[in-house]
């Protein structure tokens, strides 16, 4: 079945508060939206690809390597501004998500140049320091041009590809899944599989539709947002907090071993998911993860007492509920250890 959306197609997308605009050119056009005088955060590779943001910022952050919440508590004394415009991947984009929290009116403008999704949700850690019942941001301007979004190089992209597709399928199994977000879910998997020539009849493509990717991530992104994440995405994210992984990597290996255990938990909603894809999930998983050239944690350097914090840290999530039953210690240890 083909995907009800086209990635070619521009489109402006008011939705609530927030502004959405996709399709190749819009960061040219970006200044409309932004205006002069905001703080960028970004990198150098995001800066190399979009300078002209440059121009029009009042003054340039730039993002390093590292967890967010610490990331954003370094940055909370330098970055000032109304509108935080966050040029780059997850992480530079849930560092602006959390100074503009702990920094309310400021609001948020995210141009990704990753698969993440991170553009779409109001998801992120607190800045070190503010309280954990702060509220969070969302941002209020989605600025997404696959000529960015989808810019990674291919090994990177299919991790990154990854990601979304967990979020893709994790989001109709929780309980706070609904119709619309079932939906876009469906579509994103479709536009992801296809973009990295994962379809059923076809074998991996030598260069991926990064326009589909581009819109599989951006329509998985606003699943996540809407849907909560458990089991998968607990496992995944903890990976990288404790042993140090890309979220595309971390999330491109679990994600087999993961739709099993949703699985045993909700089979005739990953049922239709496999009906709706025309494959079965965790072999299109498998395969996805066999692209990324990194099948087991081992292969990443993950040792067994890492394995076991890991699993450890994991069962203190809360977000484990919105998939129940809520996974324990052993079950956790199970998953780590059928990736390792």
């Amino acid at each position: 079945m083909s995907s009800v959306a086209d990635p070619r197609t521009p489109f402006r997308w008011q939705d609530g508060e927030r502004l959405i605009v996709f399709g190749r050119g819009t960061v040219a056009g970006a200044g409309e939206l932004l205006g002069a005088g905001y703080a960028l955060l970004s990198t150098p590779r995001a800066i190399a690809q979009a300078p002209q943001l440059v121009g029009h910022a009042a003054k340039v952050h730039e993002v390093g390597d590292g967890r967010v919440d610490e990331l954003a508590a370094e940055l909370r004394t330098t970055v000032r501004g109304e509108l935080l415009v966050a040029l780059g991947g997850g992480r530079v984009i849930d560092v602006a998500k959390a100074l503009a929290a702990a920094q309310p009116p400021s609001r948020v403008a995210a141009i990704p140049t990753t698969l993440s999704g991170a553009e779409m949700t109001g998801v992120h850690r607190h800045a070190a320091g503010v309280a954990e019942e702060t509220p969070r941001v969302r941002p209020a301007i989605v600025i997404n041009d696959p000529v960015l979004s989808a810019s990674q190089p291919r090994p990177e992209l299919t991790a990154s590809g990854g990601n979304a597709l967990g979020h893709a399928l994790e989001g109709p199994l929780t309980r706070l899944a609904n119709p619309v977000a079932t939906l876009a879910a469906l579509d994103a998997a479709r536009l992801i599989v296809a973009g990295l020539g994962l379809d059923a009849r076809s074998a991996a493509v030598a260069e991926p539709d990064r326009d589909a990717l581009a819109l599989g991530a951006l329509l998985a992104g606003y699943v996540i947002g809407s849907t909560g994440y458990g089991l998968h995405h607990v496992v995944s994210q903890t990976l990288v907090r404790f042993a140090g992984i890309g979220h595309g990597l971390a999330n491109s290996i679990m994600l087999p071993c993961s739709l099993r255990a949703l699985e045993r938990r909700q089979p005739d909603v990953v049922g239709r998911l496999r009906t709706a894809l025309g494959q079965d999930g965790g072999h299109l998983a498998a395969r996805l993860r066999d692209l990324t050239g990194a099948s087991r944690l081992r292969d990443l350097g993950v040792d067994e007492e890492t394995l076991e914090r890991c699993a450890e840290q994991a069962a203190q999530r809360a977000e484990l509920h919105l998939t129940p039953p809520a996974a324990e210690l052993a079950e956790l240890r199970e998953l780590y250890r059928a990736a390792w």
